[in-house]
């Protein structure tokens, strides 16, 4: 699995001794399945968390201290709840903090509280976290991680970039405004209902009401011609403009596979009576007339020729 891919296991404490020992003994176990993030700072956690969000990102479980001077355990894990209410919460207390541990379960749903030091790990640790990881894959659905395109269903914005992503052979997920998941990536991301239609992209850039040439640039797209000059250009896009660049692409195969001479002037082409020719060009929608001319392509001349 790569690790951009990895669900995110969060550990906090404000202790740097404590919080060195727990990230090595969470990546020396579990490295290979999750991403491991660790910070001594609970203001810093809450950030990260949102940002992740909004990014797309999965957390599994969440680690945290409850004595810390920016704000306890309890506190952050009830924060942290709002935005991955089905990750797993643990709290690390001190003999003197078990009574808190204990109301945390009923208050932001504690999944478990370790006592520390938690030595060794293979007896105190590792068994309760891989408990709490088996049950959360159990009950885990991966969500869409792709573009997100929340809207109204009959507004004709809407229709315009769902036309235009579809054209483009782009995968979306669609989300009507007025839906539990439209309302949370809204309030996720601040977007209010006169802003509509939006789009989030899966590096979690947010677009309101944006024109399909604001969507192509954030898409990685060229909206705009790089160079001057061009031989060939291709309007439109999506299928028929795909199937185009395959028809023009066979053509100018054929042409040099088989050797066929050609004349070109502005806006015609000249070639030798060719029957598979003839059908890729007509394909392209162009026109064919028929001629007897004399033909003098450069590498020499042919006369009397029916072209």
């Amino acid at each position: 699995m790569s690790k951009e891919n990895k669900p995110i296991i969060i550990s906090v404490d404000d202790d740097p001794q404590v919080l060195r020992s727990l990230k090595r003994d969470l990546r020396k176990q579990y490295k290979d399945q999750y991403r491991i993030i660790s910070t001594d700072s609970a203001d810093e956690a809450t950030a990260a968390v949102e940002e992740l969000k909004k990014k797309g990102e999965v957390i599994a479980l969440f680690l945290s201290d409850q004595r810390m001077p920016e704000m306890n355990g309890v506190d952050f894990l009830e924060k942290a709840r709002k935005f991955y209410p089905d990750a797993k919460r643990v709290l690390l207390t001190a003999y003197s903090d078990t009574q808190a541990a204990i109301k945390a379960i009923n208050d932001v749903q504690l999944d478990y509280y370790l006592m520390k030091p938690w030595d060794p790990p293979e007896q105190k640790l590792y068994p309760v976290i891989n408990e709490l990881l088996e049950d959360w894959q159990l009950s885990y659905r991966p969500e869409w991680k792709g573009l997100k395109l929340v809207g109204y269903p009959y507004s004709p914005k809407s229709h315009n970039l769902k036309d235009w992503l579809a054209g483009n052979l782009m995968p979306y997920r669609w989300m009507e405004a007025g839906t539990d998941d439209a309302e949370e990536l809204m309030q996720l991301h601040g977007i209010e209902p006169r802003q509509l239609p939006a789009v989030v992209t899966e590096k979690g850039e947010l677009l309101v009401d944006p024109q399909p040439a604001d969507l192509a640039e954030a898409l990685g797209m060229s909206a705009h011609a790089q160079e001057e000059l061009y031989d060939v250009v291709i309007i439109g896009a999506g299928p028929a403009g795909m199937a185009a660049a395959q028809q023009l692409a066979r053509v100018a195969y054929h042409l040099g596979n088989r050797h066929v001479a050609v004349q070109v002037g502005e806006n015609w082409l000249r070639y030798l009576r060719d029957h598979v020719l003839d059908d890729m060009v007509t394909g392209l929608g162009c026109e064919i007339i028929y001629e007897e001319l004399a033909f003098e392509p450069e590498s020499g001349a042919y006369h009397s020729h029916r072209h």
